[in-house]
């Protein structure tokens, strides 16, 4: 049987098809939508094993470029990593690792996020598991609620997003440059979880569970206090935790975080440093 590597196929619809068969298979992931919304771009790579017409085995390569510490970043990250179960154990993901690795030999570092079950798989291609942290805070406010939800059901609103998005700039410590995985959230099961708030004259991605309001990112047009933000959302807010890491964290409750099944493997001294003050990539760049 001719088995080859191929990768950037998202165009050809047939071999398209195929990885997002073995995507749904494997992890029930659908990326169609994303396809069609036109936010699947040059930035997510499928590299694969074809056999026969089919992709029988994948990693997918996702460009997170950003701006860290004023100075322009390319990291990758790793993700739907899958073998058909008809192919296991024949050494086609160590292929795979190897083509990426001499693809993007150099960029600042690899990172990916693994199933608890397959912990002893990654350290195979020299990654080292890592610690990820987290900021959170108390809330203590009277006011009433001034955050606007903002419709994200159609393209036309999609747009208007990214304009607005465009003129502002993240709360982070990144400054990322990954909108097609933000809008790979925001189109789908992330549509209500985008607020305007008119003064400070910015943009939340936020969700609230009952007392708790974790926060995804933040988008101004000047530097805003992000406790101030926050209490936008109303009184019922007690604390906030924040799923990317503020550029100020004065004031905050630095923690470490750790995923249900779930897993954090980085490759690369540059990253390995990079990490002690990034503290975490934000839970909207994950893939």
């Amino acid at each position: 049987m001719d088995r080859s590597i191929i990768k950037n196929y998202r165009k050809n619809d047939k071999l398209r098809i195929s990885f997002n068969t073995l995507a749904k298979e494997t992890f029930g992931l659908d990326f169609e939508p994303w396809y069609h919304s036109g936010f699947w771009n040059e930035k997510y790579i499928p590299y694969s094993v074809l056999c026969e017409g089919r992709i029988i085995s994948n990693v997918s390569v996702n460009l997170i470029d950003c701006e860290y510490a004023g100075r322009k970043k390319r990291y990758i990250q790793l993700g739907t990593v899958m073998t058909d179960k008809k192919y296991r154990h024949k050494g086609y993901i160590r292929m795979l690792m190897e083509e990426i690795r001499r693809d993007y030999s150099g960029c600042d570092g690899f990172f990916l996020y693994a199933n608890d079950s397959v912990c002893d798989f990654y350290p195979k291609f020299d990654f080292e598991k890592a610690e990820e942290y987290r900021f959170r805070a108390e809330i203590h406010t009277s006011s009433s609620p001034s955050a606007i939800p903002v419709s994200m059901q159609t393209s036309d609103d999609w747009t208007h997003f990214l304009k607005e998005k465009k003129q502002r700039k993240s709360s982070g410590v990144l400054n990322l440059d990954t909108d097609d995985l933000l809008m790979f959230y925001l189109t789908q099961f992330m549509k209500d979880h985008v607020f305007y708030i008119p003064s400070p004259n910015c943009y939340v991605i936020a969700e609230a569970d009952n007392d708790i309001l974790t926060v995804y990112d933040i988008f101004s047009e000047q530097p805003v206090d992000i406790i101030s933000v926050c209490s936008c959302f109303g009184a019922g807010i007690k604390s906030v935790d924040f799923a990317f890491t503020p550029d100020d964290t004065h004031h905050l409750e630095k923690y470490l975080y750790r995923e249900d099944d779930s897993t954090f493997f980085i490759l690369g001294e540059g990253l390995k440093q990079d990490m002690k003050h990034i503290g975490a990539f934000p839970a909207v760049a994950h893939a």
